[in-house]
């Protein structure tokens, strides 16, 4: 379940930072999510780091890109190397 930025983001530069994946970035009006990068910071935090910053809660996930906890979680190791502990 990559998230997603909607329209109503106000381009207020906290989420962008946050990423451990470096999914989010700078769109041609407003910020946007990689969904081939983002976790939902399964692997790195508990919550999705993006989310708990943003101001305007304009990150919700993206319905096109349904994922489980094992899809998110197999998606960190492959971008990471790393193994789930």
């Amino acid at each position: 379940m990559a998230l997603m930025i909607t329209d109503e983001c106000i381009n207020c530069d906290v989420c962008e930072p946050e990423c451990p994946n470096d999914a989010i970035y700078m769109g041609e009006e407003i910020y946007e999510i990689n969904p081939e990068l983002c976790t939902e910071c399964v692997g790195h935090f508990e919550t999705s780091q993006c989310v708990e910053v943003c101001p305007v809660e304009c990150i919700p996930i993206n319905p096109e890109r349904v994922e489980t906890r094992e899809q998110l979680m197999a998606k960190y190791e492959k971008l990471t190397g790393n193994k789930a502990e």
